[in-house]
């Protein structure tokens, strides 16, 4: 899409949307590209983009044979800004939701290809304890090898996404505390990652918990 295409299906975007939330397009209204696009001076292909972009958030949806149609009158926030705005705290109680049963998982899925790739990461962790935005994104890739371990498609899609707010806020937390990467931290990791190795569900699901919560609370 052109720049020009862009920035017109930008503001059929933000002109659906103002009267869809302005209660002027209700739940039930039927959309007709034509005329919207008669209205906005545009061709149909801006204003077809756009209506693509608000049936992907939930606020209108096609009906095979009937057109397009109003279904609700906003849209859920993006999911990058709910994370932008969330605190560190909240980012790492969602992370223990995912993590926690992504570990038990992965004890119970893991193949040995899994296992290397986490011990590997594992040891490039231990290696990066001088520099704190290294230490941070090796930590980061410690972690999503177990959560990939887990094979669950979806609690890998939810890490992910955390990716970028995480790294964000544990390099301020720890420049703040400039301490990170004790021995103490990194046998926990190990231990966890022996737990994997022997198939423990359980002390793998437990020793991941513990792990975060010790972050969240070291935040308070």
């Amino acid at each position: 899409m052109t720049t020009t295409a862009a920035s017109k299906s930008e503001v059929a975007y933000k002109w659906l949307r103002s009267r869809i939330t302005g209660h002027m397009f209700s739940p039930g209204y039927r959309l007709v590209l034509g005329s919207i696009a008669e209205d906005l001076k545009m061709s149909v292909v801006p204003v077809r983009e756009a209506i693509r972009q608000l049936a992907g958030r939930g606020v209108l949806a096609s009906r095979q044979g009937a057109g397009v149609f109003v279904t609700a009158l906003d849209a859920p926030e993006d999911w990058d800004a709910v994370l932008r705005k969330a605190g560190i705290a909240a980012v790492i109680e969602a992370r223990i939701a995912i993590e926690t049963e992504a570990a038990a998982l992965a004890a119970v899925r893991r193949t040995p290809a899994d296992l290397r790739s986490i011990r590997r990461a594992l040891a490039d962790r231990g290696a990066q304890r001088s520099d704190i935005e290294s230490h941070v994104d090796a930590d980061t890739a410690f972690h999503r090898t177990i959560v990939a371990a887990s094979h669950n498609p979806v609690l890998l899609d939810l890490f992910d996404s955390f990716t970028p707010r995480l790294r964000e806020s544990m390099i301020e937390m720890l420049r703040l505390r400039r301490e990170f990467g004790d021995d103490a931290d990194h046998d926990a990791h190990a231990e966890q990652v022996e737990a994997i190795a022997d198939r423990d569900e359980s002390a793998a699901s437990a020793r991941s918990r513990a792990h975060l919560l010790a972050l969240r609370d070291a935040l308070a």
